[in-house]
């Protein structure tokens, strides 16, 4: 992977990542596709209205069904699922953690029961690292400890303590597979705790940037803390990650999260907000959000965002998105899909645009009187 800072304004940053499968301009979006598929679209969806570098898929997920030894006969994810740009892929350990009744985490890994048919299995960091070199993605995320907040201190200060030392399992155990000649195309990004705690988020930061990690991720945020916590966290913890390697703020978010993240530092962002949103009858628009299921829209010629280019924007109406909704068509789902995840990424184009002018502030501006 190549990484290279293009441009900076105060603490924003325009920034180009290479890897085997594409060219990254941050700030990025990554649409999320967990189980292989951004919800109600297809490669040629994405290729053709979208137009994504990098998508995120869930390793938990993909273990779990079809199974990584399946996806790794079949082409692994680039050719398993025809995406041809770049994957990220998610340790899993949010998903072992959220979505299973019975979890047991020890000094070695992750104890879990399967959501789908509660089935017993245990992540280490380096079955992790396995899995994902099966799956073939060119971003790998280590298996870290989340907590839950709000928690203890001394709950805090053993994820941290465990998180780092599964960071330096898991950095030894990629490098010893390079070393071998495997995954040498993939790279791995480390994940940075400590709740909105600043000792332990420097302590955090301070260890696992001293690791010859490809990037670095800020995790355990947008779990119910309040949004200037999370802003605030955010500008505590960048000023110790590496300038020269890539920033990635997992799980987040809202538009203005991205708006204040990138303000701060971030480089790389993902959400199910767009998609899970869109399902819902929740558009993203310049203007705020519109709620398109609303009786309002019934004879509602206009399209759903008039400074939108998007295709649905350029060819449906909002009483046709209504419509659709109300008749519970499935179509709906994905039009509405294409058009909150190209919001998304023209929002991160245009920030990229105005930090490359120096303009960033005025943009941040615009942004926000836009929505008032």
């Amino acid at each position: 992977m190549e990484f290279h800072i293009d441009k900076s304004d105060g603490k924003a940053r325009a920034c180009t990542i290479t890897t085997a499968h594409s060219t990254i301009q941050t700030p990025v979006f990554m649409p999320v596709g967990t189980v292989g598929a951004v919800k109600a679209l297809d490669a040629t969806d994405l290729m053709s209205f979208i137009k994504p570098q990098i998508i995120l898929g869930n390793t938990y997920h993909l273990y779990l069904r079809p199974g990584d030894e399946a996806v790794a006969k079949m082409g692994k994810l680039h050719g398993f699922t025809k995406f041809p740009k770049s994957f990220l892929t998610d340790s899993g350990g949010f998903q072992a953690f959220s979505l299973s009744d019975n979890v047991k985490i020890d000094e070695d890994g992750i104890t879990f029961r399967s959501h789908i048919d509660g089935s017993k299995h245990y992540f280490t960091p380096q079955k992790v690292i396995d899995i994902q070199a099966n799956l073939g993605s060119d971003i790998m995320m280590i298996l870290d400890d989340l907590v839950a907040l709000p928690a203890t201190r001394e709950r805090i200060a053993a994820s941290i303590d465990r998180t780092t030392r599964w960071a330096q399992q898991s950095i030894d155990y990629h490098r010893a597979n390079q070393a071998e000649g495997k995954s040498l195309d993939q790279n791995i990004f480390a994940i940075i705790q400590g709740g909105t705690d600043k000792e332990f988020r420097e302590k955090s930061a301070r260890e696992l940037c001293a690791m010859d990690f490809d990037g670095f991720a800020i995790g355990g945020l947008s779990v119910g803390e309040a949004n200037q916590d999370m802003y605030d966290t955010v500008e505590w913890t960048t000023q110790f990650m590496p300038e020269d390697k890539p920033r990635y703020l997992m799980g987040v978010g809202t538009p203005e999260d991205l708006v204040e993240n990138v303000y701060r530092g971030v480089d790389m962002f993902d959400c199910v907000m767009p998609t899970r949103n869109a399902r819902n009858g929740t558009l993203f628009t310049s203007f705020g959000k519109v709620n398109i299921k609303s009786a309002q829209y019934k004879l509602d010629e206009a399209p759903v965002d008039p400074e939108c280019g998007c295709m649905v924007c350029q060819t449906y109406s909002r009483a046709y998105l209504n419509h659709l909704f109300r008749a519970r068509e499935i179509t709906y789902f994905r039009l509405a899909t294409i058009h909150n995840l190209y919001y998304y990424l023209n929002l991160m184009s245009k920030m990229r645009e105005a930090i490359v002018e120096g303009r960033f502030e005025e943009f941040r501006r615009e942004f926000y009187a836009k929505r008032a």
